[in-house]
């Protein structure tokens, strides 16, 4: 009877131990279930699986310069001013390497895939005799003024969504500005536009005063103080 109820103890005993275990293992994988569960909600929510910057910034710091952007690019009189004319005619014989396949420039010259391009510059739009111009481009119209033609060297299919054009465009605002001063030398004589850099430089600086002037003002304000006697 003893050595019975002995075996009958210990298998109760061997039991309940793997009661408990299983319990404990059961209560690991549900606390590790939970943690998924609840890192997948607040991932949706805080929208921590999209960590691209939002349209619209809660808090905007004046002063902070844009991600990604770079210098401001020179306008087409600085760049047509940039060099002496010879130079940049010179210059733009060079990048006229990339159209002479499609066009002839000499005038009398012939059209070709594109029209000829005696005297363009300074000339109306989509006017060449004997070369069928798209409807887009037509539709454009006004003079091929100086910059008409930047708009156009940078991207002609994104300036005239349609055209025959098929040239990629020049992305650098210096070749834009010799291509079209070489085509200005080719029968065409269009005033170049003055630039005068210290007028610019001057106008820049004038603006950094104002905004600074005006920052002092606020911060006089916010502080309570008078801005004109902290001059004096």
């Amino acid at each position: 009877m003893t050595q019975d109820n002995s075996s009958q103890d210990n298998a109760a005993g061997q039991t309940g131990g793997g009661d408990l275990f299983n319990t404990a293992a059961g209560w690991v994988l549900f606390a590790a279930g939970l943690g998924l569960g609840l890192s997948i909600l607040s991932g949706k929510f805080f929208h921590g699986d999209k960590p691209e910057r939002p349209e619209k910034l809660g808090y905007v710091i004046e002063g902070v310069v844009e991600e990604g952007a770079g210098p401001a690019e020179m306008s087409m009189a600085e760049a047509l001013n940039m060099m002496p004319a010879a130079e940049l005619i010179a210059a733009g014989e060079k990048a006229y390497s990339k159209c002479q396949s499609c066009h002839t420039i000499d005038p009398g010259g012939a059209n070709g895939i594109g029209p000829n391009l005696a005297g363009v510059m300074g000339g109306p739009v989509a006017a060449k005799g004997g070369f069928a111009y798209s409807a887009e481009l037509k539709a454009l119209g006004g003079t091929w003024d100086w910059d008409k033609m930047n708009q156009w060297l940078t991207n002609p299919k994104a300036y005239v969504s349609g055209t025959k054009m098929s040239f990629a465009g020049l992305s650098k605002i210096e070749d834009r500005a010799a291509l079209a001063m070489y085509l200005n030398s080719k029968g065409a004589n269009l005033p170049v536009p003055t630039f005068v850099a210290d007028a610019a430089a001057a106008g820049a600086e004038g603006e950094a005063a104002a905004a600074e002037g005006e920052a002092e003002a606020v911060a006089a304000a916010e502080a309570g103080t008078d801005p004109a006697a902290a001059t004096e």
